[in-house]
């Protein structure tokens, strides 16, 4: 399908990587591994012919479609989930647009013995047969079962795009490509917005497609799940094997033990030539064997050992000063979105020096919690931060904050003080940004290098407790151990949000489980927590729950057609009470705020007290119809 063919990428004069070869066949699902800013979305750049390389050849078969899955993506603001899915089929659409102005001509015409009238039919026939090959008929069904298998839900499916977070978009960028029967998938970092039930849908996507595939991923288990082919690419150059990520591993590792050996056995031969040279070089008779001897070693090819770039950061993080013996109290807390809660009167208690984990599903409060402790989200119930808490905050999107027009030094120095300002190119240096790589610009650097200098940049503020939400996407492999071999020697209180077993195994001693808006504690580490749940790992845990789903529609469809009714009648009506119930909140909080912050410039606006407690006397009277909605729903329930 493709053939690559000394290709060559140089960036300031270096080169990325030079003279590659290699072929992606139909039925290949490739893993392109190596460390950040190795190259590896730079090639997924040059197979899809978003970017020009320095030289070399990249040559396709006729009519190859290429669908690329890129790490920053644009949408079109003012379409829906759907709408945007639907995007995917550029000429399915086309031709509904044609066949309702066909049947529209038709419905007004009574020309019906014109030879215009018969091409209508035609045209309407043939159009008809096109869309149906297409799969017209049946690609709005295929649209939403691939959603829902990414994790969206039906009551999704017509918000509006700009209304969800980067992640939720690139699972609909996701979708689409999928949609489009591509002869080339290529995928870059696609696990890093999934939760585990939508990564095993997709593993199980990938294998049964008939497309080439060349994915770049750092998720060891997905490789070995869906790969049957990696290649690394390393100091430029590319290693590839027919192998899953983990075998080739293996393979590799022997590959080079056998080239050492061989390696040595030639530098033994080469030594005893060199001698033979020198001892005939002194003697007339034997000039022309030394001279023979010599061509022989100009002519010997080197055997060379394929080498691996060892070169990692260094990570520590230390500490700033002791903080109280608990670092976080948590009482009664909650957290709504609109009508959808959260998090409901959960309770939490986080001691100092202790290393804990969040787990769970995605959208069951894990980030949000995240954000509550320090201090990014607002919320209903207690939460107190013990003495002296100075708390470092790694978000999910910690990279996204970063300004792209600013070079790496400038960011450093710019988020820098007076007593560490001195020390920022030491600190660079240690996250393998040298020389005149500081110079480069924030918007070049691949999705890991970001990730890395904001790891970089958490050094420049003091914590003793450190809040971290997804912190290795991303990371390449290596980075990911160095980051955990720095959280294990952290003396300070670790807070982590992951959905990574090899990434946590070792490094917490208590796991929550955060479901259905309520939390759940297990006081050991993530092979504590999976033992029990009677399970393996993560993975397990998802396919339970979505064997038990069925059996709760079973329960619904007993439900009488009447009581159906009612069951929607009221939750539409709580829907709408809830976002009141919200909005209401808010206000009255913001009318608060204003009252503490200038009280007479506040209550001297025209009708205040009136308005005030007018809303405060509706939120109650909401409040009151809320809880009545709530146990005729229970009752019917």
């Amino acid at each position: 399908m493709l053939n690559i063919h000394n290709l060559s990428v140089s960036f300031n004069g270096e080169y990325l990587f030079e003279e590659i070869s290699f072929r992606l066949n139909a039925g290949d699902r490739v893993g392109l591994i190596g460390k950040n800013g190795a190259g590896k979305s730079t090639l997924l750049k040059l197979l899809s012919k978003e970017m020009q390389a320095d030289s070399g050849v990249i040559a396709s078969d006729k009519e190859v479609q290429i669908g690329f899955l890129k790490q920053d993506l644009d949408f079109e603001q003012g379409r829906t989930v759907l709408e945007e899915a639907y995007q995917a089929f550029e000429e399915i659409k086309s031709l509904e647009l044609q066949l309702d102005h066909i049947n529209h001509q038709l419905a007004e015409r009574t020309d019906y013995e014109t030879d215009s009238y018969s091409k209508l039919i035609d045209d309407l026939s043939d159009i008809s047969h096109r869309y149906e090959i297409l799969g017209g008929y049946n690609y709005q069904g295929e649209t939403e079962k691939i959603l829902q298998g990414l994790g969206f839900k039906r009551e999704d499916f017509n918000k509006y795009t700009d209304t969800f977070s980067g992640g939720w978009r690139m699972r609909i960028e996701l979708a689409k490509l999928l949609l489009q029967n591509n002869d080339v998938l290529l995928l870059d970092e696609p696990t890093n917005h999934l939760d585990i039930e939508s990564i095993i849908w997709l593993e199980q996507f990938l294998r049964t497609s008939n497309s080439a595939i060349a994915i770049v991923s750092h998720d060891r288990m997905f490789l070995d799940n869906v790969t049957n082919r990696t290649i690394e690419i390393s100091l430029g150059r590319i290693y590839d094997y027919a192998k899953p990520y983990t075998e080739f591993l293996v393979l590799r590792k022997e590959i080079q033990e056998q080239q050492l050996s061989a390696q040595k056995n030639q530098e033994k031969q080469i030594q005893q030539t060199e001698k033979l040279i020198e001892k005939f070089r002194a003697k007339a008779s034997k000039a022309t064997m030394a001279q023979s001897l010599i061509k022989k070693l100009d002519k010997l090819d080197r055997i060379e050992v394929d080498q691996d770039d060892n070169s990692v950061m260094n990570l520590r993080f230390p500490v700033s000063i002791t903080p109280g013996k608990v670092v976080v109290e948590i009482e009664d807390l909650s957290k709504h979105y609109g009508e959808k809660e959260v998090l409901n009167y959960i309770n939490l208690l986080i001691e100092r020096d202790s290393k804990t984990a969040f787990v769970g599903q995605n959208g069951q409060g894990k980030s949000t919690l995240a954000k509550i402790i320090v201090g990014e989200l607002e919320h209903q119930g207690k939460l107190k931060l013990g003495h002296n808490v100075q708390i470092g905050y790694f978000a999910q999107n910690q990279a996204e904050y970063l300004d792209g027009n600013k070079t790496i030094l400038d960011t450093m120095i710019d988020a820098a003080n007076e007593k560490n300002r001195s020390k920022v190119r030491d600190i660079l240096g240690s996250f393998l940004f040298r020389g005149d790589e500081v110079d480069k610009y924030v918007k070049v650097l691949s999705g890991g290098e970001r990730n890395r200098l904001a790891l970089a940049k958490m050094l420049l503020q003091p914590f003793n407790v450190l809040v971290m939400d997804e912190p290795t996407n991303h990371l390449d492999i290596k980075s990911k151990n160095v980051l955990k071999q720095a959280l294990q020697s952290f003396e300070g209180t670790l807070i982590l949000v992951s959905h990574d077993r090899d990434f946590l195994q070792g490094l917490t001693d208590k796991v929550y489980d955060f479901k259905d808006g309520d939390i759940k504690e297990y006081l050991g580490d993530i092979d504590f927590y999976l033992d029990q749940r009677k399970v393996d790992d993560f993975r397990e845990i998802e396919k339970k729950q979505t064997i038990a789903a069925p059996k709760l529609k079973k329960v619904v469809s007993e439900v009488s057609y009447e009581d159906q009714k009612k069951l929607k009648s009221l939750h539409n009506k709580l829907s709408n009470i809830e976002s009141s119930i919200a909005q209401l909140e808010r206000d009255i909080a913001e009318i608060d705020k204003n009252l503490l912050e200038n009280y007479e410039q506040t209550i001297a606006k025209p009708n205040f007290f009136e308005t005030y407690e007018k809303k405060k006397k509706t939120l109650k009277n909401h409040m009151e119809e809320w809880e009545d909605i709530t146990i005729k729903l229970e009752d019917l329930a």
